[in-house]
């Protein structure tokens, strides 16, 4: 099911809404922010100060461009566990599809669920025609990720300012690839 709020659209899958930015998150983006583990792969932990830019950016693409990340609430408890979207940056090396939880929200299959909703969101509503995700080739739990949704790794790729510091490999498919994967996800 999926409906739109001024800021963009709302997705529900099984055990999750993916929903756009809202202050409500705020506390617990911070939590999320905070944790140098969880955040070691994208920019390492930040202040609230910083996670309040960072909010407001995310808030203003969706707002700017109909795209950006969701916010990932868990249907049971309406708790804020992470953030996934379809994220297209100025001089980024594509469309990508990325994904971050909050450590409490970690191996209970929820960014699977919400990947996959966000894929077909990227391919059947924004008519992308091919999605990246761009990970750090020590972060073994997005590869996984990746590779269950069926992208390939295509090597190393090269990220704008001010990430043109970080290694990373764009993993991604196209949407007639993920036209075949999809149907691994039926039902």
């Amino acid at each position: 099911m999926s409906h739109a709020s001024p800021l963009g659209p709302t997705l529900e899958t099984e055990r999750l809404i993916l929903r756009p930015t809202a202050m409500e998150d705020f506390d617990r983006w911070c939590d999320f922010q905070g944790d140098a583990e969880t955040t070691k792969f994208i920019g390492g932990a930040r202040s609230p100060a910083e996670v309040w830019r960072v909010m407001m950016s995310v808030a203003g693409a969706w707002a700017l461009s109909g795209e950006g990340f969701f916010s990932v609430i868990e249907k049971l408890t309406g708790q804020w566990i992470g953030r996934i979207g379809p994220w297209n940056p100025h001089g980024w090396p594509g469309p990508e599809v990325g994904w971050s939880l909050h450590r409490d929200a970690m191996g209970k299959g929820y960014a699977l669920e919400a990947a996959v909703a966000t894929m077909d969101y990227a391919f059947d509503v924004l008519g992308w025609q091919d999605v990246i995700h761009s990970i750090a080739p020590a972060n073994v739990a997005s590869q996984q990720l990746a590779a269950r949704l069926g992208s390939t790794n295509r090597g190393p790729g090269k990220l704008p300012p001010p990430f043109e510091g970080s290694t990373v490999d764009l993993w991604g498919q196209t949407k007639a690839e993920w036209a075949l994967n999809r149907a691994r996800f039926a039902g």
